[in-house]
């Protein structure tokens, strides 16, 4: 026996979406200063001046002291009692990081490079320094020390300004220390060379795997 009933169904309820009207306007901040983002407090970098520099830093003071004030926003003084430069950011600093590029530019000044060459790192982000000594590559002693270092520079520098014009970096050998500003990528490759000098290459090989590196870079970009 069917019963006439229709079997049971499901019953969807239906309402009509009322419009709101218009979203409201999106709220626009102003941009925080430097010293508004670390709730007003002023932030310091000291960099220590090592004694055979102080002469060089008398001299190129002015140099340092413009683009670091005048355009970084930064302000810098030399502290003569503890022979250090102290660097400070100021209430119309643009950007915090402006502190650290100043702090690595003298930085890399006190290292022993060119104000021309280390003013870059304020310009550039993608530059940085790296440091080695040459007894982290091989232990040498004596003469062979000597001869190792005469090797990384070459008669007159020749073999140094060839390894910083291949690799578009610029290399400072500070007696047995060797620091080198570039290009994470540059710094790879110039490091490479100087550690082949260190372990006894000659130079006529260093340059021609030199060559064959950066014609291969060279491609790549």
């Amino acid at each position: 026996m069917q019963s006439s009933k229709d079997p049971a169904s499901m019953e969807v309820e239906t309402r009509e979406h009322k419009s709101s009207g218009a979203l409201p306007a999106k709220p626009k901040f102003e941009p925080l200063k430097a010293h508004e983002m670390s709730d007003g407090r002023v932030q310091f970098r000291k960099v220590s001046v090592p004694p055979h520099r102080y002469s060089p830093l008398k001299k190129a003071w002015m140099e340092i002291y413009t683009p670091i004030y005048e355009q970084m926003k930064v302000d810098v003084r030399m502290n003569l009692k503890a022979r250090k430069v102290e660097l400070k950011t100021r209430s119309d600093t643009p950007d915090v990081s402006n502190l650290q590029k100043c702090a690595d530019f003298v930085h890399a000044f006190m290292l022993g490079f060119d104000v021309i060459d280390a003013i870059a790192l304020l310009r550039l982000d993608e530059l940085y320094v790296e440091s080695f000594e040459i007894k982290d590559v091989k232990t040498l002693r004596g003469e062979h020390l000597s001869r190792a270092i005469g090797r990384l520079s070459g008669k007159g520098g020749k073999t140094k300004f060839a390894i910083e014009n291949a690799t578009k970096t610029r290399i400072v050998i500070a007696d047995t220390k060797i620091h080198i500003l570039g290009s994470f990528q540059n710094i790879k490759v110039a490091r490479d060379s100087l550690c082949s000098l260190i372990l006894g290459s000659p130079a006529g090989k260093v340059y021609s795997k030199l060559r064959q590196v950066t014609a291969r870079l060279a491609e790549r970009f």
